[in-house]
């Protein structure tokens, strides 16, 4: 029985007053391409408790921003919502870096953007993580203007969890460009004998990981090098080197908000 658990982003950009804001809003669903019966037991406990800070996987945070997460054993716990730092509209070649993930939490400061994987299947066969791009960035208002040559880069990849390295899912060393749209890249895969359990797949790390990772995350201050605070959470904001969007300077930018969708896809193997 193959299954494959989808869950979109729309990221969208905001260009007012010559200044880049990128939004978001999700939406999480389910598809089940080969709906047979079947009846396992297993004794993997399914942990369903959380999502688990990525530099510390014992402990259970609070994203700012959460996602409905399905029931499936094998399944995306948690997606990164993508909202990327503000920056002067020019016509030069600019790259614009994400911020990094914030959480409710006191103790916990940001770290790097991550998604969540849960693999608690009786029989487990590996699975597949990959990321598509659905579309280029459209303007919601004025048809036909599209951020032409803009693209979206994910580097320096890593894997954390309660289990040994040794049973890690294996990620890209190299920098994932989502060059082409439409195209599905590979972020992550799991052999037979690997990926059991709940894994963080993380896009670069905070100065405070313990796993010998280059720190990517920069704290965000103003012009006058003041804080640049989430007023929600009332925590300094950072930035995430390892998550960036280019954009050629050639590329016509009309005023208005201008969307994609990211596509998440787990896949079981073979």
């Amino acid at each position: 029985m193959k299954k494959k658990l989808r869950t979109s982003y729309v990221l969208s950009m905001l260009l007012i007053s010559s200044l880049l804001v990128f939004l978001f809003e999700s939406v999480v669903y389910a598809e089940e391409l080969t709906p047979d019966m079947e009846i396992g037991f297993s004794d993997r406990v399914d942990e369903g408790d959380g999502i688990k800070d990525p530099e510390n996987p014992t402990i259970t945070v609070k994203p700012k921003e959460t996602s409905t997460a399905s029931k499936e054993r094998l399944r995306i716990d948690f997606a990164p919502q993508l909202s990327f730092s503000s920056g002067e509209v020019t016509d030069k070649d600019s790259e614009y870096t994400v911020k990094a993930q914030m959480f409710e939490d006191e103790k916990i400061v940001a770290r790097g953007n991550f998604i969540q994987v849960s693999d608690y299947r009786s029989n487990p066969t590996g699975w597949l993580l990959q990321l598509r791009q659905e579309k280029q960035f459209v303007n919601t208002v004025k048809n036909g203007s599209t951020l032409e040559g803009a693209v979206l880069s994910f580097d320096n990849s890593w894997t954390n969890s309660k289990k040994s390295a040794e049973y890690s899912p294996r990620v890209s060393k190299e920098i994932i460009r989502l060059t082409n749209v439409g195209e599905t890249y590979n972020i992550a895969k799991a052999e037979i004998g690997e990926g059991g359990g709940t894994w963080a797949i993380t896009f670069g790390a905070s100065d405070q990981n313990k796993n010998e990772k280059n720190p990517t995350l920069v704290p965000m201050v103003d012009d006058n090098g003041k804080p640049i605070m989430d007023p929600s959470l009332d925590k300094q904001l950072y930035t995430n080197s390892a998550v960036k969007l280019s954009i050629p300077g050639a590329t016509k930018k009309e005023p208005g908000t201008y969307t994609t969708v990211l596509t998440w896809i787990i896949s079981e193997l073979p």
